[in-house]
Formats: C-alpha cells, structure tokens, sequence
C-alpha cells in the first residue's frame, strides 16, 4: 500500500513541477518531460507492468490538463512504460548508461509519435524543423534533469524494495 502511496504521489509531483516549476525555466519553450523519467524509470526497475500503469497515470494527467483526445498521451506512455519494462531483466541500479540511454530513446520516441499523430498527419511537413527546434533540445534538456531526478526514484524504489523485503521475512 505504502508503494501505491507514494509512486501515486511522485507521479503527482513530477506532473506539477513539469507544469509549473519548470515552465518558469523552459529554454526557447522547452520544458524537461519528468513523466517519461518517471515512466521510463518505473518500467525498467519494477517491470513492464508496473510500467504500463505508471505510464498510464501520467499519460492521463496530461490528456486531462493539456490534452485535446482523451487517451492520446495515456496510450503513448503507456507503450513507452511497457517497452522500457521489458529491459527489467538487464536492469543494475548500480549502472545509470542504461537509464539515460532507455530515457533517450523513450523522449525522442514520444517526440517522434505526437509528430507523426498531430502534425504529419494534418499534412503538416516541418520534420526537421520540428526535430531541431522541439525533439532534440526537450531530448538534451531532459537527459540533464534525469542526471538529477533518476537517483532519487532509485533511492525511493530501493527504499521500498527493502521494506518489502523485510516485511516478506517477517522482521
């Protein structure tokens, strides 16, 4: 229960942050997508299906507040949680080369599918100026946060890991 408590309300966090905090310090409109960190980082540490409903919280927060089609984001993060939750099993919290890289490649994914289902599909073919101007540059910004936000939702994930641990003993 403690476990639901408190991803529920890192989820919570993150989600405000990412809307207020950080759209005071957004470069050129750029704001770092802290729901994929945290998506991303639930996925490969807890697994695919802890992922999948991370994915779907925070994908539903933005459809809720930001959002024009209910569901739109939920489905995005929650094919990004999955993926990264299938990487559970080559997972070391001790080696961050593969969270940053699973990370990277998680926002540039979601970057290139709200691309391809909001602009290419309305005929809309600025791709490169797209990439240059909005993917990369959330990309880089995001990789600078996760260096700070990643270890501690691996602190809080091994926090939890070991209570559950204990209270599965017994002690």
């Amino acid at each position: 229960m403690l476990r639901k408590v408190l991803t529920f309300f890192l989820i919570l966090v993150c989600f405000v942050l990412q809307s207020t905090f950080f759209r005071n310090l957004s470069f050129a409109g750029i704001v770092p997508n802290l729901l994929i960190i945290l998506t991303a980082s639930f996925g490969f540490m807890r697994g695919d299906n802890e992922g999948i409903i991370i994915g779907f919280l925070c994908g539903l927060l933005i459809d809720i507040f930001y959002g024009d089609i209910l569901g739109f984001y939920a489905m995005i993060y929650m094919y990004i949680g999955f993926l990264n939750g299938k990487f559970n099993r080559i997972f070391y919290p001790e080696d961050i080369k593969l969270p940053i890289g699973l990370i990277v490649v998680s926002d540039l994914s979601y970057g290139m599918l709200c691309y391809i289902l909001m602009f290419l599909l309305n005929g809309k073919f600025h791709f490169l100026f797209y990439l240059k101007s909005v993917i990369l540059p959330e990309v880089v910004y995001t990789i600078v946060v996760t260096c700070i936000l990643y270890p501690v939702v691996l602190f809080i994930n091994n926090k939890l890991e070991q209570r559950e641990h204990l209270r599965r003993r017994g002690v």
